[in-house]
This record gives C-alpha cells, structure tokens and sequence, in this order.
C-alpha cells in the first residue's frame, strides 16, 4: 500500500483535517472496477470514464470487467468474494442493491451493508420511456389509449429483470390502466437497437443510453426527473403528467468487499471525490445526460441505501408483483 499524498493544511484549514483523511491510502498494484452490464451501456460509459481518470490517483491503472449475466447480481457476487485490498471494486445501479432484494428475496445472495462496504455514489440520471419513431402515440396519453385499444398486453423492455427501469415500467402501466408484459434484456444496447428497429413497443431505461436516438430512431414520451431536461425540453416529466410516483432518480454507486481496511476505502473514497467533481468529469458526464453526484461521506452512502432499500419494499409489496 502507498500512502497517499497529504494535501498541506495551514492556519483554519488544519481544522479539517479527521484521522480517516489521514489515513488514507491508494493501492500499490493495477485495479479494476466491476460492472454487471455489456460495454455500450451506461455503467459502462461511466466506470470508463472514472477509470481513465483515477489512473494514478487511486491505481497505476484501472480496468473495466464486465460480469454480465442474472440482471447485474453476477458482479455483485463476485465482487463480495473478490481480494480485500482495494484492487476489486463494484461499480452497480442503485437497484442491485435497494430493489432486487425485495423482488427477487431467493436470488439475492447478498446485503449491500454487510457484505460490502459502501464508498460513494458516483453519478446520477433520470430515466426516460420511450417507443419507436414509427409508433402512432406521440405523448404519453397517446400511448396509453393506444395500449388500451390492443387485444393483447404490450411487451415493452428495460435493460435487466428487476432493475429500476423493469419496475418503473410496470408503474407506469398501473397509473395508465393498460396491460404490459416486461422482456428483460442483457442490457440498453442491445434493447435500443430492437426498439429502434421496431421489434418492441416500448422502452424504459436509463436517459443517456436513449437520447442521442431521441428524434431520430425512437421517440421519449415523458422523463423521471423532477424537471424537464434543458437538452429536451419538450418532453415532459411524468410528474407534470400526473404521474409523481414515477419521479425518480438513479445512481451508479462504488462499493468494496466487507473486510477491505479501513484507510483503503477513504483512499477510493477520496479519489472518487477527486476527480468525479472536476468540471472535466462534470462536462463529460453532462454530454451523457447524467448527473456528478458523488456522496458526502462512504456513512452518508450506506445511509442512502438504508432508506432507499426500506422505500422500495412497501412499492414492491403493494404492486403484487411476483417474479418468474
């Protein structure tokens, strides 16, 4: 382990100064950041770009593994069971952690808080519904009478079972009394390019992985941001379409296996902060349609996922879905 570099504190500033900041250390030997979704996509995009950019501030270097497969858990799991020593770090949608435990409770072998140790959000984003630019629905209104007129239920996709997307979909169909069935995906990439080719009716997923097809191959009939996006503003937010339910957002957080010492996570911690508040960071995740949002603290973090996993489990209960 290589200390890392103390930043000098003089006069008031000594003030904030803590033993954890002290005790930070960088890891010694390359890294790599876990994601459970194919390259294309969005958490692909992002640990990409926070591994170009923690290349000799966090490790030598850093690379991008995939491990895709049973809606993200696969990564998860093998996160859990990686080195503790900060050479393996998850980078994971919030719903791997906070959703999928109430919806798929024999699947998930894991806890987000004691089999890992949170770190730090590292951005965030909307999600955005969307059809194929051929569809005859041209708002969201539109598609709910024309759903209503179908014989049978629409297919619509997300990028993963039990995933955000996955469940936003289905309450986006209980808020328009319509029908939906959910084709799960390995992920967005290949879920636009069916919607875009006119093989799905709908899509739910993450806004940056649809709106740069936005008026060209699909249409985006409504966003889960609390305001409209200054990119798109003529697509409303559900909430302004009377569906506030459906006001969320999203995170990619980092997080490492229980057990890694302590001065190595606030060294991860540190550098995320680092370099994920640059405005070069900022710019480039803006140019995606997310959002820099990395946490106050790894016990903010580990708050975040407390409350949010205790929001989700009321909803899941409440809509009567059961999995497959």
């Amino acid at each position: 382990m290589i200390p890392m570099q103390r930043r000098a504190l003089l006069g008031a500033g000594l003030a904030l100064a803590t033993p954890a900041l002290a005790q930070a250390q960088t890891v010694a030997r390359n890294a790599r950041i876990v994601i459970g979704f194919p390259a294309g996509g969005s958490s692909d995009i992002v640990a990409r770009l926070y591994a170009d950019r923690l290349r000799g501030v966090y490790a030598p270097n850093l690379i991008v593994e995939g491990r895709v497969g049973a809606a993200g858990r696969i990564a998860v799991e093998f996160v859990r069971d990686a080195d503790k020593d900060g050479t393996t770090y998850l980078q994971t949608p919030a719903s791997m952690l906070t959703l999928q435990p109430h919806i798929f409770p024999r699947d998930v072998r894991y806890d987000a808080l004691t089999d890992f140790i949170p770190v730090s959000t590292v951005c965030t984003f909307p999600f955005a519904f969307c059809v194929p630019m051929n569809h005859p629905a041209r708002t969201l209104a539109e598609f709910g009478t024309w759903a209503r007129a179908q014989p049978n239920e629409i297919p619509f996709a997300s990028p993963a079972a039990g995933a955000s997307p996955h469940f936003m979909g289905l309450m986006l169909a209980q808020a328009l009394g319509i029908r939906m069935t959910h084709v799960p995906y390995r992920g967005a990439v290949p879920a636009v390019q069916d919607l875009i080719a006119g093989r799905l009716n709908a899509f739910m997923g993450v806004l940056g992985d649809v709106s740069p097809q936005n008026g060209v191959g699909l249409r985006m009939l409504a966003v889960s941001s609390a305001q409209r996006n200054p990119r798109f503003p003529d697509v409303p937010t559900f909430q302004e379409l009377g569906h506030p339910a459906l006001t969320k957002d999203e995170w990619f957080g980092a997080l490492l296996p229980a057990g890694t010492p302590a001065p190595v996570v606030q060294g991860l911690f540190n550098a995320i902060t680092q370099v994920g508040n640059t405005p070069e960071m900022r710019a480039a995740l803006e140019r995606l349609d997310f959002n820099v949002g990395t946490s106050a603290s790894p016990a903010a973090f580990a708050a975040r996922i407390r409350q949010e996993r205790e929001e989700w489990g009321p909803i899941v209960r409440a809509s009567g879905f059961q999995p497959e």
